[in-house]
């Protein structure tokens, strides 16, 4: 039986109590009497992306019912296709690398003080180091290095009587007599960038004795704000869009609805019927595109030619109320600044699910979709985070052209845009904003289209497959 169950309570707090206060004296005493601490280990570097590291991406598992999508490759060519997706997607990663994506592991008990999540930096421009320091430690002689691989360090208004080696190179070393002469010195240490680029970065190793670590530098140009001016009232805030196929009567009745309650907003529509048709009206924008182009291309088109901040997307059967109220996305989307997409529901359809990815190993990744799971918006009780919203959404519109909506998918997709999206987008669905669905008419000619073969559909997982690297998927 150990000796602490041998203690009774009292007795064993006495002993702890004792413990600590001999910890605490110990260290005291070693930094009093300039006694080093005990060696801490390097801090550790887990670089993911790095050709260098040990990493190995773990192989995802696809949930049951999932489709393989290899089963959709041409077997003919599946070698070529599989290394075309290989060096494609290391090129993706050079792209989307970030020296941010490093796990540094910071040592305990270190006297080092450094800019533990790093600094900017804009390319080849000389920047102080914030933050460098030495603390809680008294010796006759001091002595520190700074090290980096892509730029050059440096002491601002260095003095002769400074002790510093390698000025405007990789490797920095500063000695000094008094700890605070060399905190001076390292509050004037900059570095500059030596390689040119607009989103990169590199790692400073700081060492002063037995005592290491390492910090990032990242090197970013700096932005220029693209504004917009949200004007007066919603008609210079937001402009509808929507995009027409073979069913000018429902675009008609759409249009008349939407000007019932807004009479003054511009409306534009991408259309790409066989025999075209204009629609009239005040302030509408129709842009006739080759036949049958598809969805996602007219959503492009459309979505280009907007020049206000928002826009919101409607089916072109779609149909106004009095609950389709477009302050109020706006009111959502301008107090929750993160947000890009903001959707509602059409009728008593409140359709969003989530979605779930592992990026998997040299195989693909998984992708599955996940219903029932709803985090609400802290502020706003009425709407809840999705991946995936419906047709009916106010969105932000310069987010929305950076993701796009890939013209390969001409009739099936909708679903696909939020997946291309994702980790850019930020949606939610608040189910209050209604818009109304119409009644459908037949429309024999447009049903042909509504209804695709599987052969689109297929080609539609082999596009998965290769553009978004998947294995598997379960929609």
């Amino acid at each position: 039986m150990s000796l602490l169950k041998l203690m009774s309570s009292s007795c064993l707090l006495k002993f702890l109590f004792a413990v600590s206060s001999l910890a605490v004296f110990a260290l005291f005493y070693l930094r009093t009497f300039n006694c080093p601490l005990p060696l801490q280990p390097l801090q550790r570097i887990y670089d993911p992306m790095s050709p260098n590291t040990s990493y190995q991406p773990k192989s995802c598992s696809c949930p049951a019912g999932s489709a393989n999508l290899r089963d959709y490759v041409n077997k003919d060519n599946f070698s070529d296709i599989v290394r075309r997706r290989a060096e494609e997607y290391e090129k993706y990663q050079t792209r989307k690398k970030s020296i941010l994506n490093q796990l540094l592991l910071a040592p305990a008990n270190s006297p080092l003080q450094y800019p533990i999540q790093g600094f900017i930096v804009s390319p080849l421009q000389k920047s102080l180091i914030p933050g460098l320091g030495v603390h809680g430690v008294q010796k006759q002689n001091y002595q520190v290095t700074l090290s980096v691989s892509s730029g050059v360090l440096a002491v601002e208004n260095l003095q002769e009587k400074d002790q510093v080696k390698g000025q405007d190179e990789k490797v920095l070393s500063i000695s000094t007599s008094s700890l605070q002469s060399l905190n001076d010195l390292l509050g004037r240490v900059s570095y500059r960038s030596t390689v040119y680029s607009i989103k990169s970065g590199d790692l400073v190793h700081f060492t002063f004795e037995q005592y290491k670590t390492i910090f990032p530098v990242v090197i970013r140009q700096p932005t220029v704000p693209v504004l917009y001016d949200l004007g007066e009232d919603v008609n210079s805030q937001v402009t509808v869009t929507t995009k027409a196929f073979l069913r000018y009567p429902e675009v008609n009745r759409l249009v008349k609805s939407i000007r019932q309650f807004y009479k003054d907003i511009k409306i534009i529509i991408a259309d790409d019927s066989f025999e075209q048709q204009k629609v009239d009206g005040d302030n509408i924008e129709q842009y006739f595109m080759p036949p049958a182009q598809g969805w996602f291309a007219g959503r492009n088109l459309a979505v280009s030619q907007v020049t206000t901040k928002y826009f919101l997307w409607v089916d072109d059967d779609f149909e106004f109320t009095e609950r389709t109220k477009i302050e109020r996305f706006v009111e959502i989307m301008e107090s929750k600044p993160e947000l890009d997409v903001v959707a509602g529901s059409v009728g008593a359809n409140k359709f969003s699910f989530k979605l779930v990815y592992e990026e998997g190993d040299e195989e693909g990744g998984c992708l599955s979709r996940v219903s029932g799971t709803y985090h609400q918006v802290p502020g706003i009780p009425e709407c809840y985070y999705a991946s995936v919203v419906i047709n009916f959404f106010l969105a932000r519109t310069d987010a929305v052209r950076k993701v796009g909506f890939d013209p390969l998918l001409k009739r099936v997709g909708h679903s696909e845009f939020f997946m291309d999206g994702l980790g850019e987008l930020l949606a939610v669905i608040c189910p209050v904003l209604n818009i109304s669905h119409q009644k459908r008419e037949a429309n024999n000619n447009y049903r042909k289209f509504r209804h695709p073969p599987q052969s689109d559909g297929n080609k539609k997982l082999y596009l998965h497959f290769f553009k978004n690297r998947l294995k598997c998927m379960k929609w």
